[in-house]
Parts: structure tokens; C-alpha cells; sequence
């Protein structure tokens, strides 16, 4: 590959960038559904990021050991949400067993998930509600 299609490839990169920040900022919603499915196939860890519109991003680390399930994989994850943010601002739970409920209470600001990373081999699904 010569230079010019090289650069060329990184600017059409930058422009495709350029164009899915509009698209990301749309996504907030005031409430999460998190789907889980499978096991995990090793030891690892999921962290997630609330981003809250215009707002600093929060993390959240959840380490997940190898051989659990969905369901108790969505309890970690309620736990390790609860644990961060407490009970003011954000509303954790588990719905259907496999399902992680994020809510905004009142007052705060609708917010995007984004999966940042997930090295357990659990399926999981983030919908708007």
C-alpha cells in the first residue's frame, strides 16, 4: 500500500468519526435495559460507562469469575452499580432474572451506556427503554 492510499484511508476514517458524533449524542435515554445471555467462558471483567449528556462519563467495573450465569451476572452488575452511585441520582435492579435495569431519578440527566469492555463471553444487550 503506497502513502497517498494510506492517507487516504485515514482521512475517510477521521470523516466516518466525524459524521457518528452527532449520531452518539442522540443516544441518551432516562432508562436502560442491559440483556444478558450466556456464561462466562473465563475470569474477566465488564465495565460499562454512564455518560451522562454533556456530562463526565462514570465507570463502572464488575468482575465477573468464569462459569457465571446471566442471572448472576446482572446481580453483579446491579451491585457494582449500586456501589458506585449509591441511590441518588441513578436506579439499579434486575428484571426477568438476566436483565439489568439502569434508571435516572428525577432531576438527572438522560444518559448513554456504552459497553467499554466485556472479556467474560457473556452475550450482553444495551437497549433504550
Amino acid at each position: 500500500m503506497d502513502r497517498s492510499s494510506s492517507r487516504l484511508r485515514a482521512l475517510l476514517f477521521a470523516c466516518v468519526l466525524l459524521v457518528s458524533l452527532p449520531l452518539a449524542a442522540a443516544d441518551e435515554s432516562n432508562k436502560w435495559r442491559l440483556q444478558f445471555s450466556g456464561d462466562a467462558d473465563t475470569d474477566g471483567e465488564i465495565e460499562l460507562i454512564l455518560q451522562p449528556k454533556d456530562g463526565q462519563g462514570e465507570h463502572v467495573v464488575v468482575t465477573i469469575p468464569k462459569g457465571t450465569g446471566e442471572n448472576r451476572a446482572a446481580k453483579l452488575v446491579v451491585g457494582a452499580i449500586r456501589a458506585k452511585f449509591g441511590d441518588a441520582h441513578i436506579h439499579a435492579e434486575v428484571d426477568d432474572g438476566e436483565d439489568v435495569l439502569i434508571k435516572s431519578k428525577r432531576g438527572t440527566p438522560d444518559f448513554n451506556v456504552v459497553i467499554e469492555r466485556n472479556t467474560t463471553g457473556l452475550r450482553i444487550r444495551p437497549d433504550k427503554e
